[in-house]
């Protein structure tokens, strides 16, 4: 059944997660895993490995700066925003979390602060800020840092250049606490060099939340709960894809993320429709995919829900296989790292 959280390790040595992403994007490499075979390829070569009529669903959601480190009197606390509340109050989670009592006063810079409203036993605290709104945005970029995975090392803080490396070319909405990496390989030489060969873009919108680095505590995976995020699917993105349906074309989801919304919503109405709201939908072996025919993602952690996502959209023993070879071949891991394409070998009857 798959259901154990061993069946989704492997050893992955230090030296194999990327500290810093290729430049050009599209000179990571990229693994194709067609059935059971591998082939090294590079990102750069998409445009050949697709086919006319084929549609990239992207996710466009843009990432804040929403690594906040403030003080208690003469203590220092690190923050990471993870979901907006209201205008004012954002949950997030406090490091070190023993600090944060209901009622402390938080000081992040000269006029801004906030009051801490309630904290979680998993450390995650309310925090109710002195300003609201597009003032309270315009205070957290001039303030926060860019909240990179806590595997990728910046002992000094971040580098000017991770405001860059950490965006996707396809960002416009912000509200995402974690890129959606598998956007991250792409330039807009690669997307002008896609549309060439009469392969089209759509988008989607799934807010990503630092939940996605949590891991996973429970022996039995179906026991772990998923920490929900905000999506949107417009109308024009399921016309696409009806459209590219109808033309032959097959549905390839840059990222976990744009797969996530897309699946969320084809679960929840049993077909593919506009959509907008919160979803914690957790995709593990045996879940039937009902739109996405193929997936470009990064390489992901050990133990992890994404591992578990990958390995009910391909196969877990297919999977696992990849990862050793990618490991055994110099691939780079998480985020800053190399990627792999793909096929759904679970897909829902639509006749």
């Amino acid at each position: 059944m798959l259901d154990k959280l061993s069946d989704y390790d492997f050893d992955l040595p230090a030296e194999a997660i990327a500290q810093h992403p290729v430049h050009p994007r599209e000179a990571a490499r990229l693994l194709y895993l067609k059935a059971s075979q591998i082939e090294d390829k590079t990102i750069a070569d998409l445009p050949d490995i697709l086919r006319p009529n084929d549609l990239l669903i992207v996710n466009n959601t843009r990432v804040i700066p929403a690594q906040l480190f403030g003080f208690r009197g003469a203590g220092r606390i690190g923050f990471t925003l993870h979901k907006r509340i209201s205008e004012d109050i954002w949950q997030a989670f406090a490091k070190p979390a023993k600090k944060c009592t209901p009622g402390t006063i938080i000081q992040f810079a000269d006029g801004f602060h906030a009051e801490i409203l309630d904290k979680a036993d998993s450390g995650i605290v309310d925090l109710r800020f002195n300003l609201s709104g597009p003032e309270l945005d315009q205070q957290i970029e001039k303030t926060g840092q860019m909240p990179l995975p806590p595997y990728i090392k910046r002992p000094t803080g971040g580098k000017d250049s991770d405001y860059q490396d950490y965006q996707t070319v396809f960002a416009r909405h912000a509200g995402a606490v974690a890129a959606p990496t598998a956007g991250l390989h792409f330039t807009e030489k690669l997307r002008a060099r896609i549309k060439d060969r009469n392969i089209g873009f759509a988008e989607v919108t799934l807010h990503v939340g630092a939940g996605t680095f949590l891991p996973v505590k429970t022996d039995l995976i179906h026991q772990h709960r998923m920490h929900s995020e905000w999506g949107n699917i417009p109308e024009q993105t399921v016309q696409a894809i009806q459209q590219a349906r109808h033309s032959g074309g097959r549905i390839i989801s840059v990222g976990t993320t744009s797969l996530r919304i897309l699946e969320a919503a084809f679960q929840k109405f049993g077909k593919l429709t506009p959509f907008s709201g919160e979803t914690d939908i957790f995709i593990t072996p045996g879940f039937q995919f009902g739109v996405v025919d193929m997936l470009l993602t990064n390489f992901h952690l050990p133990r992890s829900t994404l591992l578990m996502l990958v390995s009910a959209f391909s196969g877990h023993d297919a999977i696992m296989a990849a990862y050793q070879h990618a490991l055994n071949s110099g691939y780079r891991f998480f985020s800053y790292g190399d990627a792999c394409l793909l096929n759904c070998q679970n897909k829902a009857d639509q006749s």
